[in-house]
């Protein structure tokens, strides 16, 4: 493993966007959680909504990879940071320079990708990463749109939940606050709902189903 994150840190790029990742000493920040649950939850498939290099879709795409039941990675991202997401070929060799082979991308909104067959067919979805643009309205947006999408064990992370801020990530001219926080205290409370918060770099918020045997 720390082989493979040292190749992956080669990439600055991957770094980047408040995750907690760390060169000197191999630390993928935040991104053990993600890896962690990867291999506890064992997903056949996990969605991920949005994200600047593909940190989170390489990281879950590993650890899906590493488990024997394997697993894939739908990844939804409109590419509106900038065109690195645009060229299919392009894509796939960003992630198969990372030995990650598992990972679908697909150039769509949310709103977009609940159009389509592929939307269509997704059930069983063992985690959902929310990661895309960090309105209140789009963090509910996304999470109403695979809700009844998720196994019974399924959970949903919610990036950049630690705090209110503003954001240039799209240009000084469509700057805004990430408010994901907001919709998560609407999320708080709903008594069927398990939320807690990891309050590190940027956060990171797990919701799950509350267990019928709790």
């Amino acid at each position: 493993m720390t082989d493979w994150i040292a190749h992956l840190f080669r990439d600055p790029e991957l770094l980047r966007m408040g995750h907690g990742q760390r060169a000197a000493d191999l630390n993928l920040g935040l991104g053990w959680v993600y890896y962690g649950l990867g291999r506890v939850l064992r997903p056949s498939t996990a969605v991920v909504i949005g994200s600047y290099r593909g940190f989170v879709p390489l990281v879950l795409g590993k650890a899906l990879a590493d488990n024997v039941e394997g697993g894939r990675v739908v990844f939804v991202d409109p590419s509106l940071v900038d065109d690195f997401w645009t060229d299919p070929v392009r894509v796939r060799g960003h992630f198969a320079r990372f030995g990650v082979t598992n990972v679908t991308h697909h150039l769509h909104t949310t709103q977009q990708f609940v159009e389509t067959a592929a939307y269509r067919e997704l059930s069983g979805v063992g985690l959902v990463f929310v990661d895309g643009y960090h309105t209140a309205e789009q963090a509910a947006f996304d999470y109403e749109a695979f809700r009844d999408k998720l196994s019974p064990d399924g959970v949903v992370l919610f990036h950049d939940s630690a705090a209110v801020r503003r954001t240039r990530i799209y240009g000084p001219e469509r700057a805004y606050e990430h408010r994901v926080t907001d919709y998560l205290a609407e999320l708080k409370r709903d008594p069927a709902l398990q939320v807690f918060d990891l309050p590190f770099a940027a956060g990171v918020t797990l919701v799950r189903k509350v267990s019928r045997d709790s």
